[in-house]
């Protein structure tokens, strides 16, 4: 193997693909990513057997080759290096990496040994833009949960029903789920949330358009010049849409920037009694309050003004409402909810593709 490749473009695609090299596993070859040329094109890919990424970058390729090197060492070597053009060769398992001003060699372990993950050569295709996925991924994955005990709970489920494609994650005390758009296809998908989040950070704000191919054991994203392949959950998603109030007995329009700045002032007098906080609804003074108390701190209430239906109260977990807050887009949210311990609803006013659920905590 011989070429030549700039910094940039081998940094780049370094950094997409090392986070998913694990140095855990059983595996040695697991902590190395695989350089291989192909055409004109070189290609960095990495896996942990549940999720793979290659990132593909133009190079001048001399000699074709593959070798797999430790993925860290690489990564911060590269990313060291200055702007300009770094020249790859490869003799027997060890990778010259020079520049005009250094000359390194990089012992690497033969690329017959990297694991592969099946190919998805079959399968039903589908496709969706690409700045609606990514704002939808956003607001979505930070609400799966990560106990690997309930393993359907860890995954992201996208389903394409009645035209519409929607991406859904809970962790039973909370759930997201967003509408994104319309779509030809019909499926439903269970992806673990750490694929997401993978295919999140290395989902650019240039990708205009990801095309996903999937059989019943994988799915593939391809993204630009970017592939990530992941395994499905095995399992039953929980029927979601029967927590969803349609209907809310008490409700609060307020500004976005006022419920967060008073949730987040009660939150630090909560820290005691786990981020618990009683929020209260006067239809009398058109407003909504937080409430929150530490025995050993004091206790704190405040308010903001708002168009207030039903005068109730009902208490939350302050984390999971400041998480909400932080994803929902607008400048105005609404908030409902009917008894004290049934859930709750927070959504844009103006936008209703993303709804956001929180169970009430028992106060």
């Amino acid at each position: 193997m011989k070429l030549q490749v700039t910094q940039e473009n081998l940094n780049k695609a370094l950094n997409s693909v090392a986070k998913v090299a694990s140095s855990r596993g059983t595996l040695p070859i697991l902590a190395n990513v695989l350089v291989k040329t192909s055409k004109n094109r070189l290609s960095i890919s990495a896996t942990n057997l549940d999720i793979a990424i290659t990132h593909y970058i133009g190079a001048k390729v001399s000699e074709e080759g593959s070798i797999t090197v430790p993925a860290r060492l690489m990564q911060d070597f590269v990313s060291s290096l200055p702007e300009g053009i770094i020249e790859l060769s490869l003799e027997e398992t060890k990778l010259h990496v020079s520049t005009d001003q250094y000359k390194s060699v990089v012992n690497g372990i033969i690329a017959d040994d990297f694991p592969v993950m099946p190919a998805l050569k079959d399968g039903k295709e589908w496709t969706v833009d690409g700045k609606a996925f990514k704002k939808a991924l956003q607001q979505i994955v930070f609400a799966a949960s990560s106990d690997e005990t309930r393993p359907v709970l860890t995954g992201v489920l996208l389903s394409a029903k009645d035209g519409q494609l929607y991406l859904a994650a809970t962790d039973s005390y909370r759930l997201a789920e967003k509408k994104v758009g319309p779509i030809k296809s019909e499926f439903e998908l269970l992806i673990p949330s750490s694929s997401m989040q993978d295919l999140l950070r290395v989902l650019g704000d240039d990708v205009t358009t990801i095309k996903a191919r999937f059989d019943e054991q994988q799915v593939l994203f391809t993204l630009g010049d970017i592939e990530l392949v992941t395994r499905q959950i095995d399992g039953k998603y929980p029927d979601y849409q029967k927590l969803i109030p349609e209907k809310f007995e008490n409700s609060a329009v307020v500004k976005k920037a006022d419920l967060t700045n008073v949730t987040k002032v009660s939150s630090l007098f909560a820290r005691e009694s786990a981020g618990s906080v009683t929020i209260e609804l006067s239809e009398e003074k058109k407003e909504l309050s937080i409430r929150s108390v530490a025995s050993q701190l004091g206790e704190n209430t405040s308010t903001a003004k708002g168009k207030i239906k039903g005068s109730a109260s009902i208490t939350l977990n302050s984390r999971y409402l400041l998480d909400a807050l932080g994803v929902i887009g607008g400048d105005e949210i609404e908030f409902g909810f009917n008894g004290r311990l049934e859930p709750t609803m927070l959504s844009e006013t103006k936008d209703k593709s993303y709804r956001h659920v929180i169970m009430p905590l028992k106060s």
